[in-house]
């Protein structure tokens, strides 16, 4: 029996299914209890031998829910599906334009069906990036992001685009909350559609359809009746775009000395912590597939590593590629001032771009198909030997074994301190200072330290932030320590007398700083560090003068090397000054080079710490907070001073109130309790669960990644 044209009385119903590939609608008798799997093959078998296609690589999408149907034993009814609804037959790898580190755009394929985490690493692979864990995928923003926070923005409709036509971006900051209810189909969605900018928007309108703008082209999409418009016509450069496997001829080992200018234009330069916290606004969720957050085909995104928590970095041929990636993005948020350095720094990372450019000029890259190690003829080593000589540093470097085990070394000599107090003039005074157990302790003399009197004070380093505050042109050798107690973090510094004191003394801080006593192997290695970088900050005058035939340096822009901050200061005797630190580093080989900058980027006080606009329970002003590899700072919003500091090593628990966007961390210290401003609050949770998931690695090269553990930790839906 026939009713309004369609059958009823045996269960079946009308299904309309959009094929995106033949940009038509096709309808078919279902069932309920039929599975996903036989619609598209009955789907695929209603296409007849007129259009012969492999179909392998297509699924169902459902736009309203913005889903895929991905299971292919389950029913329609369990996924719910019924006769109003409107599905997509479409491919599963699409189109997408990434950014990489180095700010080259590449075109390929991108599986939108599977989560973002495996995407990632699917990625990576092709591109020959080892530990793709430690990478993600995220939205490009733009300067007006920066002026308000996530929450501000979320419910808006449209923000300006400043970029040009060709620039496809993302309005991150406007992703809803995962439980905002789509009252439309009383469904809650993962995310309401992101407005989208120029180039997506539609640029005329025709009657069939719609023309967009892509690369400079502009072609024409179909209207196929979806909610999202997601879907749109093969542009001319979607030749190019054909697999994957193309870009296994891509070597990322060495980039173009500076990038396109639209590519350097359209970085972000924050004014203040503020904005350095919203720029964190637009990273992926890795749970999601890319399709499911509103990405579609042609759109852009940028691989850029999220974790600072890097797994076996060395000088290798097989880590070429992602060595280089790393230096460009270390590089890039140092000229941005994302990450601020002393003069002395902001040199010797400036001398060390140009060695690493001399290197690539000169053809000292590695080429990855070779397989070939050298940089240089100073590096005749092959692998292995390289491999036996850094192992046999290592187990040299440590202290040698003490005949007595019982006892416990100190570090202890004559340095000035201060403990500064509000609206206080206080000199520094000098005392002799002992460190032992973690713990620092003050005593006028040393004959009143050995008579074993109390001392006049003393500090545990236990969770406290050490700062290295040194100067080698002048002389001064700074530590600054912010020391958690039981309201605030208490701030004292330490003034050494010369460079071997000073590495010393910090190495003994940081070790204890993170519960480690003196005894620890890696205190001799962290001094020896600190005592290497200072080395390569000391400037080199004479030796300068017999670089100034090398014709790449005659043609420096200080622009290309320096920090704005430091552009006024430097500019006039920028090419003598770069070319006195060079002398430090010219016969570094390529590798050992780039490799160096991400040790020095390594070595500054703001490294690694992602911002978070927040707002504390009970509290109405915005905060601040910064997630570390280790630990969670509490910050002053204005002056960057930590206020609190919790480690990781005394978390229990982390978790988000979904209802109310809450998130609650538990120490054995206490709780914090903090709604996130400037981003989602799963954002924050993936940051937290990432960092204890790299911690758990092992050192075994050959480790599989538990994707699994991945989830567990970061999804935050169980």
């Amino acid at each position: 029996m026939l009713a309004d044209g369609e059958i009823v009385g045996d269960g079946s119903w009308n299904l309309t299914i959009y094929v995106t590939d033949l940009s038509e609608k096709r309808t078919m008798v279902v069932k309920g209890d039929m599975h996903i799997g036989g619609v598209m093959l009955k789907l695929t078998e209603s296409f007849g031998k007129d259009f012969k296609k492999d179909w392998s690589d297509h699924a169902l999408w459902w736009p309203t829910r913005n889903k895929w149907l991905s299971r292919p034993k389950h029913t329609l009814d369990q996924y719910g599906v019924h006769a109003d609804a409107a599905l997509h037959f479409t491919p599963m790898h699409k189109p997408l334009r990434i950014q990489l580190p180095d700010l080259r755009y590449i075109d390929c394929k991108i599986d939108f069906s599977i989560d973002t985490f495996s995407a990632v690493i699917q990625l990576c692979k092709h591109l020959g990036i080892r530990h793709p864990e430690e990478l993600s995928l995220c939205y490009p923003l733009e300067q007006s992001h920066l002026k308000q926070n996530y929450q501000n923005l979320k419910e808006a409709k449209r923000i300006k685009s400043t970029h040009a036509p060709d620039t496809n971006t993302f309005i991150a900051a406007t992703r809803g909350s995962s439980n905002s209810l789509d009252k439309s189909n009383g469904h809650c969605p993962a995310t309401p559609p992101p407005p989208r900018s120029l180039s997506a928007t539609p640029v005329a309108s025709q009657q069939n359809g719609t023309l967009r703008r892509y690369g400079g082209h502009i072609y024409s999409t179909q209207s196929d009746g979806s909610s999202d418009g997601g879907y749109c016509g093969t542009p001319p450069r979607a030749a190019s775009m054909d697999a994957l496997d193309s870009l296994s001829e891509l070597s990322l080992a060495d980039s173009p000395i500076q990038p396109d200018s639209q590519s350097r234009e359209s970085l972000l330069t924050p004014k203040s912590l503020m904005e350095r916290a919203r720029m964190n606004v637009g990273w992926l969720d890795s749970s999601l597939s890319i399709m499911e957050q509103y990405v579609r085909e042609f759109d852009i995104l940028q691989l850029r590593f999220k974790f600072y928590s890097f797994f076996d970095l060395t000088a290798r041929s097989q880590d070429a590629s992602r060595l280089n990636q790393l230096y460009q993005q270390a590089r890039w948020q140092i000229l941005n001032q994302e990450v601020h350095c002393t003069e002395e720094e902001m040199l010797l990372f400036a001398a060390l771009q140009v060695q690493i450019e001399l290197q690539t000029l000169a053809g000292g890259s590695i080429d990855a198909a070779d397989g070939a190690h050298n940089l240089s003829a100073s590096a005749p080593e092959d692998e292995i030997d390289a491999a036996l000589s850094e192992l046999q540093a290592q187990l040299e470097g440590g202290p040698p074994a003490r005949p007595d085990i019982t006892h416990v070394p100190e570090l202890a000599g004559y340095l000035k301190y201060l403990k500064p107090k509000r609206f206080t003039l206080k000199a520094y005074k000098r005392g002799w200072v002992s460190c032992r157990d973690g713990t620092l302790r003050f005593h006028s003399s040393r004959d009143a330290a050995t008579r074993g009197e109390m001392p006049s004070y003393s500090v545990e380093l236990r969770g406290a932030e050490v700062t290295p505050d040194a100067h080698p042109a002048s002389g001064r050798y700074s530590i600054k320590l912010e020391v958690p107690a039981d309201d605030a973090m208490h701030e004292m510094w330490l003034k050494c007398e010369n460079e071997e004191q000073y590495a010393e003394w910090v190495a003994a801080c940081r070790l204890g700083s993170r519960g480690r006593s003196l005894a620890d192997a890696a205190f001799t290695t962290e001094a020896a560090a600190v005592k290497t970088l200072l080395a390569l900050q000391r400037p080199q005058p004479g030796a300068a003068l017999s670089q100034q035939h090398v014709p790449h340096l005659d043609r420096l822009n200080p622009e290309n090397y320096l920090a704005p901050r430091f552009l006024k200061k430097l500019k006039g005797k920028f090419t003598q000054r770069v070319l006195e630190s060079h002398a430090n580093v010219k016969d570094l080989p390529l590798l050992e080079a780039k490799l160096q900058y991400i040790k020095t980027w390594q070595n500054l006080p703001d490294y690694g710490q992602t911002l978070f606009v927040v707002r504390f329970m009970g509290h109405r002003k915005d905060e601040l907070i910064s997630i570390a590899n280790n630990r969670i700072m509490r910050l002053d919003p204005n002056t960057g001073d930590h206020i609190k500091t919790w480690r990781f090593s005394t978390m229990k628990a982390w978790n988000v109130n979904w209802e109310i966007k809450h998130m609650m961390v538990q120490f054995e210290e206490g709780n914090i309790i903090f709604s996130v401003q400037s981003a989602d609050c799963k954002v924050v949770h993936e940051f937290i669960g990432g960092y204890i998931f790299l911690s758990m690695r092992s050192k075994d090269a050959n480790q599989t990644l538990d994707e699994e553990l991945f989830h567990k930790l970061t999804g935050g839906w169980t």
